[in-house]
């Protein structure tokens, strides 16, 4: 019998693990596999964890893995797909935004061959208007500037097959666009479209200072435009700098008498705060390569009930 793992990431959700937990075995107890549904508890400060852990004791599906200390969605669903087991993995939210009833197609569609089956997020419902219209023009942006096309709407809401998750974890970078890394992999992909519902409970945990992090480390992560930019854009105030200069020399040799500290100023300005962006392109790029040479773990596990059953630290 074929076996699937469904991985969970898991932040302060304690008002939605009972009913999601008891939504996905409704769906899945209806399949003909052997599943778990295995959790990864990303550092919560509710009762997250103690319900878990009683889920896991009582239920023989439920397996639980608490990371050390919080370190982000991207990093608790890798974590989660380091440990899943199954022939079939797939990775889901557990708030119920992305629908259990899905599951059954998903399977469908691996059934058919498909290694990647990826949902397709049409809709949000709940969303404001100015979420969606960013969201949209960040992926027509990332689309241009990289080599990579991801596919607007897609979330992390997929199965991967056994090759693809073994293929996936060979990406070992810290700042990590799971999306983008999904679709260099290159596997035969299908697409299922879906409306997001509204939570179940809480808030969402991706506060806007997390949304625009994961949106810089795909851009950067997939593309070096950003670079090229502020090249072009330095060759190109370099050559207003040296027109200036002309300027100056013209002024002096007529011996005209120029009020120049206003001048001054805006050019100084202008050029500092140029220099000064383009030096923050560079950071973000220089500040990834430090963070990949140092080769620190991307996580530490505190405790791993998952489908290994090892109680040793995954260290990466």
């Amino acid at each position: 019998m074929k076996s699937v793992t469904i991985v969970v990431p898991v932040y302060n959700e304690g008002e939605n693990i009972l009913h999601f937990t008891t939504a996905v075995k409704e769906v899945m107890d209806k399949q003909p596999y052997k599943w778990t549904l295995l959790f990864v508890d990303d550092g919560s400060r509710d009762n997250s964890l103690e319900l878990l852990e009683d889920l896991q004791a009582r239920l023989p599906y439920v397996k639980v893995i608490a990371l050390s200390r919080n370190c982000g969605h991207q990093i608790a669903l890798t974590c989660g797909l380091d440990h899943a087991r199954g022939d079939a993995v797939i990775s889901m939210d557990g708030d119920m935004q992305h629908p259990p009833e899905l599951l059954p197609e998903l399977l469908a569609r691996w059934e058919e061959g498909y290694q990647v089956v990826q949902t397709i997020r049409q809709d949000t419902q709940g969303v404001s208007w100015a979420k969606k219209k960013t969201s949209a023009l960040y992926y027509r942006l990332i689309n241009r500037l990289s080599n990579v096309n991801i596919r607007p709407g897609g979330s992390d809401f997929r199965l991967l097959d056994r090759q693809a998750v073994e293929a996936l974890g060979k990406y070992r970078e810290h700042d990590r666009f799971l999306r983008g890394m999904v679709t260099l992999l290159g596997y035969k992909v299908a697409e299922v479209p879906f409306v997001a519902p509204p939570r179940f409970a809480g808030q969402s945990k991706y506060s806007l200072s997390k949304m625009v992090k994961l949106g810089v480390d795909g851009i950067v992560g997939y593309s070096v435009v950003p670079l090229r930019v502020a090249f072009v854009g330095g060759i190109i105030f370099a050559l207003f700098s040296f027109l200036l200069l002309l300027h100056a020399l013209y002024v002096y040799i007529c011996d005209e008498a120029v009020s120049g500290w206003t001048t001054i100023m805006v050019c100084m300005s202008l050029f500092g705060g140029t220099q000064l962006i383009m030096l923050g392109i560079m950071g973000e790029y220089l500040g990834r390569i430090y963070t990949e040479v140092k080769n620190r773990p991307l996580y530490l596990v505190k405790h791993n009930g998952g489908e290994n059953e090892t109680t040793d630290c995954q260290c990466r």
